[in-house]
This record gives C-alpha cells, sequence and structure tokens, in this order.
C-alpha cells in the first residue's frame, strides 16, 4: 500500500489548504488546542468502556488468559474484532490529525511511530504479557515519551539515536515486567 500511495503521488507531499479540515489539526476552541480536546474526548470514552462496560472486562481477561475467557464462554473473537477495529478507527483519527495539522498528506508521514505507540504503552505500566494496563497509564506513557524525545531534540540527538534509545526503553520496561510477573 505504501508503494502504491508513493506512486500515485510521485513522491510528493499532497498541500491541504481547506479550512475546516486544516482546524482538525491547528484550530483552538478558547485558548484549548482542538486535538487536545479530541485526546479528552477518546481518552474519558476509552477509560469508560475499559472500566464501566462488560466489553472492558473482557478485553483485560483476554488479554490475561484466552484459553480461560474461552472456556468461560466468552466469545474471544467477537471481541477481538471490536478491539482490532477500534485500534483502526484511532489510527484513522491520528493520522487525520497528523494530516490536518502538517497541512499536508504524504504517504511516509506517521513512519516509525509504531515504535513511539509501543513505547508509550509499556512506559504507561500496560504488560505485553496480558491483562494490565489502563488508558490513564497510557495518557502518562505518552507525556513521558514526548518529554524524553523533545529533550533529546533539544540537544540534537540524532533520530537514529532516538529510535534506538526508545528500543532500549521498550527492552528494560520488558525485562522489568517480565520479573515483576515471575514473582506473582
Amino acid at each position: 500500500m505504501y508503494s502504491i500511495c508513493r506512486l500515485l503521488s510521485n513522491g510528493n507531499p499532497i498541500i491541504v489548504s481547506e479550512p475546516v479540515f486544516k482546524f482538525i489539526g491547528q484550530g483552538y476552541i478558547g485558548p484549548v488546542p482542538f486535538p487536545v480536546i479530541l485526546l479528552v474526548s477518546v481518552y474519558v470514552v476509552l477509560s469508560f468502556i475499559l472500566r464501566k462496560t462488560v466489553h472492558g472486562q473482557y478485553i483485560y481477561s483476554i488479554g490475561g488468559n484466552e484459553k480461560a475467557t474461552i472456556l468461560s464462554g466468552v466469545k474471544v473473537d467477537t471481541h477481538k474484532i471490536i478491539v482490532y477495529t477500534t485500534s483502526g478507527l484511532l489510527a484513522g483519527l491520528a493520522a487525520v490529525i497528523l494530516t490536518a495539522r502538517l497541512s499536508s498528506a504524504s504517504p511516509v508521514a506517521g513512519t516509525g511511530y509504531e515504535l513511539d505507540a509501543i513505547a508509550a504503552v509499556i512506559l504507561g505500566g500496560t504488560s505485553l504479557f496480558g491483562g494490565r494496563g489502563n488508558v490513564f497509564g497510557t495518557l502518562i506513557g505518552v507525556m513521558i515519551l514526548g518529554i524524553l524525545t523533545s529533550g533529546m531534540n533539544l540537544i540534537d540527538v540524532s533520530p537514529f539515536y532516538q529510535d534506538v534509545a526508545k528500543g532500549l526503553i521498550i527492552l528494560v520496561a520488558i525485562i522489568i515486567d517480565r520479573f515483576i510477573n515471575n514473582d506473582k
């Protein structure tokens, strides 16, 4: 898909000049940037779903022990489809916000953000081994990663070394998580 996008655009970004669309990434409601309002809205909805709904409890259960969840009669495949669909929807929302923020669409925009997403989630306390984590922790992880990235940019660390640092953060967090989960 990536190659097709580059082929169709001749590798050039497509300029977006629609004011309503640009508002999504650059607009303000009062003193608050519109992307922050979207962030808070998504946070509230996802927190509610994970904490207060049966589906949210099933997500934790599937992550903790999928086989036990199946044996308890939960339609695991249905809940997984909902989770993956929601993930795709939120990735699409992030792409729209990024495109509106940059006022251009590029086939290479957002490349490498997967590592940032994984690092933020792990920094926020979500276990890669399943069953543990929350939206607030992920939000904190995003903020920590943002501060870390900004700090590395300010001291002029090469982007290649920044990726290495993020990879090391993920590795250390996995090792710590493994030791914590082995004790239980």
